[in-house]
């Protein structure tokens, strides 16, 4: 008999808490389930749609077939989809967290993000891209008449800000309705791991398509590679390189999936996990990797950091990131009415730093760059 997490799922009925909004919503479908008008609002939001026009690791403007934010989230909600499903838990609630998990992302990357960073340090605070989604779904898609934001459910909610990370209850107060001290649910826990498992392949694939990554290379320094790499060419003798490396990197997916999903019910298993309410106060979080994948995981992440990631190519367009968020930043810190009229209203409330910081973190590669250059123009004269 397979073994389930059906007695840990959430189970999204109209009497569960985490189904709860901030408003009641007429415009709710009455045969739809929850998490399945959460899912819906997602994708409809502008802001969902503009994860296709935000750096993954290259632009755009290097090749049509890199993957932008956007085709990552969709590889992530088809691996967290899998997960939940093999786990029994609610799929449709995991998918939904897999579609917003990055939209609190700012263009350019993570070198955007360090820079937008950089810049509120000066202020005394940070930029936190879960904490700018949870904000994003909560005020800045501000486009139904009964509500402000997506009015999206609890869960949906907790899960944006906790999927990749644990909060000690004293850390936001202002944040406590999300049960901060306590392990989210593990649909939101399999976010973060869907999360790598999708980008630990698809960067090795996009680095080898670049030039910037051989493939002998990634053999030879990744031994979960080396193994489904060895493995697809014995079963096909003969089979062309670009054919192999596409099905090695397929087959170590399935790898790293297939332990999340044992090592997941290993652990419920032996800490004997029986509700919701237990995964909750439990001391660790269950939705890991085994120690053995885990060393193999953390093998390619220095083989990407070294090889990739702070490649001569990247860092120089990381920092050309760098002076254009810090370029643009002080523009609008300088003159708040270059904004749209709504992040000024916010800035009274929230601080004009942190409103110019969402805004910022809000634009696409391309928006931005044209507001650069737009500033730049008006500074000569």
């Amino acid at each position: 008999m397979r073994e389930s997490l059906q007695s840990l799922r959430v189970r999204g009925g109209s009497s569960d808490p985490l189904t709860v909004r901030a408003f009641e919503d007429p415009e709710r479908l009455g045969g739809m389930r929850s998490f399945e008008f959460d899912r819906e609002r997602i994708v409809q939001s502008r802001a969902f749609r503009r994860l296709a026009g935000k750096t993954q690791v290259f632009t755009s403007r290097e090749s049509d077939h890199f993957r932008s934010r956007l085709t990552h989230t969709i590889e992530v909600a088809q691996i967290a989809r899998q997960v939940a499903c093999a786990l029994d838990l609610n799929e449709v609630l995991a998918e939904a967290l897999a579609l917003v998990h990055d939209i609190g992302h700012p263009p350019f990357g993570h070198a955007g993000e360090r820079a937008l960073d950089a810049c509120l340090r000066e202020y005394g605070r940070t930029f936190d891209h879960n904490l700018h989604a949870l904000r994003i779904v909560e005020h800045f898609e501000d486009r139904y008449a009964g509500h402000r934001g997506l009015n999206l459910t609890l869960g949906v909610r907790e899960g944006i800000i906790k999927h990749s990370r644990d909060y000690a209850a004293s850390d936001y107060p202002a944040l406590a309705e999300y049960f901060l001290g306590e392990r989210p649910p593990i649909e939101a826990q399999i976010i973060d791991l869907a999360d790598e498992i999708a980008y630990l392949t698809a960067d090795l694939d996009d680095g080898v398509e670049s030039g910037l990554l051989e493939i002998g290379s990634i053999c030879d320094h990744i031994a979960i590679m080396r193994r489904s790499y060895d493995a697809v060419a014995e079963e096909h003798p003969g089979i062309e390189e670009k054919f192999l490396f596409h099905e090695a990197l397929q087959r170590m997916q399935k790898e790293l999936t297939e332990d999340l999903i044992a090592t997941t019910l290993r652990n419920v298993r032996e800490a004997g996990l029986k509700t919701l309410e237990d995964v909750r106060h439990h001391k660790h979080r269950v939705a890991v990797f085994s120690d053995a994948i885990e060393e193999q995981r953390l093998e390619e992440k220095r083989y990407l950091y070294d090889k990739l990631y702070t490649c001569d190519t990247l860092e120089a367009e990381h920092d050309k990131a760098a002076q254009v968020v810090s370029t643009l930043f002080a523009w609008y810190m300088e003159s708040p009415q270059r904004m749209p009229a709504g992040y000024v209203e916010e800035a009274q409330e929230q601080g004009l730093a942190r409103v110019v910081a969402d805004y910022i973190a809000g634009m696409t590669d391309s928006f931005i760059l044209q507001q650069f250059w737009a500033a730049k123009s008006r500074s000569r004269r």
